[in-house]
């Protein structure tokens, strides 16, 4: 495991147990807020194993190093290792609004992701697949995995979550120290909305010129949000091509309506290609920047917005597809250049500016009429995913000396 200060003793310890004290107001001067929130410390002699840490995270993370260290040799060596992330957001991201992923798989993902101290599992719980070339939406797959009983017919018929199963994500979530993100989609990729309402729209994308499809997209989050123990929600907002200022209103709306219920809201960078700026945006918002062309890091700063790198060029993997990463992303470029706060096309920003949450990759199932596995899936991001987290953590693809 990586650990980002090292302080060597002499000797080994074969400790019988880990033992884990929760310190309020332990502090390191260089560690900062990162350390407060993150970090922890643990001290090994000849007969002890200590963590120590000022929050139940910290507790975590530094358990799980000494936990995998002592397994991986049998012995931890005699020292004081500090350490804490350097950002706050360590995520991936999974589409299940166009491919059913069984709750089992969820709970599974959720726990490896705790392992490798990944911290965000951000679900898209609602899409569909493309318009057929030369046709219509007939026989399109489309899909809102949610469901509930205020909304009969809405939730998919191939596979759907109750709230018994989203309790359980959040249960296992809370023991691998995972915050889930919960996102419903809209105005685009709303093909499971206008075929449950046809007054909401046409195809997959809503009308927002009707009150009453802003009106229906806010009772949905009111059904759902109380499910969500996460401090935030997604309402996505992404690849929408219909009117520009009816995009920005409904986009102001959603953001305070996700707020009025207690939870941050987020949203999918599309601002420089909606309206040619953030000219009358809600600012209160964290955007994953995932296309420069839509809205890049640099445009993110110039405007204030909280953003995460979630780049398309870099982060996607879409199976079966003809573009981006159908093989899974690029360990090699990963651990040889890439690190959050670089972006392609000129874009990367100051590495821990402190506006750049972190990072998240991500699995579309864009080819949603081909045949593959939830199996298949995890073995794209299995080889990647060691990578991802240590650079989301300290920028360092491989182990350390030490612990």
């Amino acid at each position: 495991m990586n650990v980002r200060r090292w302080l060597a003793g002499e000797g080994v310890c074969r400790p019988a147990e880990i033992r884990a004290e929760l310190v309020p107001g332990l502090s390191d001067d260089e560690g900062g807020p990162r350390f407060a929130e993150e970090g922890y410390r643990l001290t090994i002699t000849r007969d002890a194993a200590v963590v120590e840490a000022p929050s139940p995270a910290g507790l975590l993370y530094g358990s799980r190093t000494a936990e995998q260290a002592l397994a991986r040799d049998g012995e931890l060596p005699v020292g004081v290792a500090v350490d804490w992330p350097d950002y706050e957001v360590r995520g991936f991201m999974l589409d299940v609004g166009r491919r059913f992923f069984t709750p089992g798989y969820i709970r599974d993902l959720i726990g490896h992701m705790g392992e490798l101290k990944l911290n965000e599992l951000q679900l898209h719980l609602n899409d569909n697949g493309f318009k057929k070339e030369g046709g219509g939406w007939d026989g399109v797959q489309a899909a809102f995995r949610l469901a509930s009983a205020r909304f009969p017919g809405l939730s998919a018929t191939d596979g759907v979550y109750t709230r018994a199963d989203w309790d359980s994500f959040e249960d296992v979530a809370a023991a691998n120290g995972v915050r889930l993100i919960p996102e419903i989609d809209g105005p685009a990729h709303s093909l499971a909305f206008t075929r449950f309402r046809p007054d909401l729209g046409e195809g997959d994308h809503l009308d927002l010129s009707r009150p009453r499809t802003t009106a229906f997209m806010m009772e949905l989050f009111d059904e759902f949000v109380p499910w969500f123990r996460g401090p935030a929600v997604h309402f996505g907002a992404d690849e929408y091509f219909a009117d520009p200022g009816l995009f920005r209103d409904y986009f102001n709306a959603m953001a305070a309506h996700i707020r009025s219920h207690g939870k941050q809201a987020r949203a999918w960078g599309s601002f420089t290609r909606m309206t040619g700026d953030a000219e009358g945006y809600d600012r209160d918002v964290t955007i994953n920047t995932w296309a420069n062309s839509w809205y890049d890091p640099v445009e993110a700063i110039r405007d204030g917005y909280p953003f995460i790198n979630t780049n398309d060029e870099t982060l996607y993997v879409v199976p079966k597809a003809g573009y981006y990463h159908p093989d899974g992303l690029d360990a090699e470029f990963l651990a040889r250049e890439w690190q959050p706060h670089v972006f392609p096309g000129g874009k990367s920003v100051e590495p821990r500016h402190p506006l750049l949450r972190g990072a998240m990759s991500a699995v579309w199932n864009d080819m949603t009429e081909l045949d593959y596995t939830e199996q298949d899936v995890d073995r794209l991001i299995r080889p990647t995913f060691a990578i991802l987290a240590s650079k989301m953590w300290n920028g360092s693809p491989y182990p350390r000396e030490g612990i």
